[in-house]
């Protein structure tokens, strides 16, 4: 099949440009670098079934094009981190709005099936855990610019809805849960990458507010084999699910585990939120995901644990300092670490 995917250059959309390019796939991506990076695709450059398109899916002729040649589409173009929802929330805003209404129309001009990713956030402050996919969201005021990614996803829920429901559109959509892995940065606040390059440079891992708050990290190879299987299944259309790992670590133990594993002589450093982002923050205490809904559906089950994820996000930037790259540079030493993957 021809697949188009938009934001291909992340981290999440590489991995996923490998599933499909392994599956056999003719595989396009489009992204304006503005987080992606050409580094993560370095390795299927040549590769002839594979494409790529240096621009924004807000350029309609573009889009229009892309769209109309292929036969599917995974949109994961969007804001990533908390560090930039706080910082520039217009961005933040209009990228995940007006990039899912572009994607949402042409794909609608054309029938092509799309698959759009959202969020944990959409559950906000809700008590209530599990969260399964039909529960409420509980978001915060207006004034704190904190629930803008959130309210903004939730907008994308909604549209993508719609044109099912109107146009017959076929949409599956996703709530992702912390997905991490090899070839993710912490360069917009991402947890575990950044306590990962802290604790191999012996620096104190900065942990946010008490430490107490509860994540759930997915590997991002478990969660792109969803997304693919999603997306090979009829039954998932006109439907909303979550794809994570539902199994709990505190921001405190994660960061003893890091060290741990890494062998660090580093230190934990707490750092009040009002520090770390802007004053009157609000987190979330937990945030676990009901997986009964994909598991039913596709079999889905989280494979890989907490400390195989960080031995890998290990090893690769291992791989990145041996073949000298420093964050943010651009190198196509890719091949170097994709046997690891």
């Amino acid at each position: 099949m021809k697949i188009l995917i938009t934001g291909g250059a992340g981290f999440v959309g590489s991995h996923l440009t490998d599933a499909l390019l392994q599956r056999g796939h003719h595989v396009t991506i489009i992204d304006d670098l503005s987080t992606g990076r050409m580094e993560n695709f370095a390795h299927v450059r040549a590769l002839p079934n594979f494409h790529f398109v240096i621009e924004t899916v807000m350029n309609e002729t573009v889009m229009d094009r892309l769209v109309s040649e292929c036969d599917m589409i995974y949109h994961l173009a969007s804001a990533v981190g908390v560090e930039l929802i706080v910082n520039k929330p217009v961005e933040v805003i209009e990228r995940c709005i007006l990039g899912s209404e572009m994607v949402l129309k042409i794909a609608n001009r054309y029938k092509r099936k799309v698959l759009i990713t959202s969020t944990s956030e959409i559950y906000g402050k809700s008590a209530k855990v599990p969260f399964s996919e039909e529960d409420d969201s509980v978001l915060g005021a207006t004034t704190k610019s904190r629930w803008s990614y959130a309210c903004s996803k939730a907008i994308d829920e909604f549209l993508a809805l719609a044109y099912h429901k109107e146009f017959d559109l076929p949409a599956v959509l996703v709530r992702l849960f912390n997905t991490v892995g090899p070839r993710q940065t912490g360069q917009y606040g991402m947890v575990v990458p950044r306590f990962v390059q802290q604790a191999m440079r012996n620096e104190p891992l900065t942990v946010y507010g008490d430490g107490k708050q509860q994540r759930c990290f997915g590997y991002v190879g478990d969660v792109v084999g969803a997304l693919v299987a999603l997306m090979e299944q009829p039954k998932a259309v006109g439907q909303i699910f979550n794809i994570g790992n539902n199994q709990e670590v505190s921001i405190m133990e994660l960061a003893e585990r890091v060290i741990k594993i890494i062998g660090s002589k580093s230190k934990i450093k707490q750092i009040p939120y009002e520090e770390a982002y802007e004053a009157g923050f609000e987190d979330m205490t937990r945030r676990v995901p009901d997986l009964t809904k994909i598991k039913k559906l596709i079999g889905y089950k989280p494979t890989v644990g907490l400390d195989e994820i960080i031995h890998k996000i290990h090893r690769y930037f291992l791989t990145r300092e041996s073949n000298g790259v420093v964050n943010g540079d651009e190198s196509s030493m890719a091949e170097a670490f994709e046997a690891q993957v």
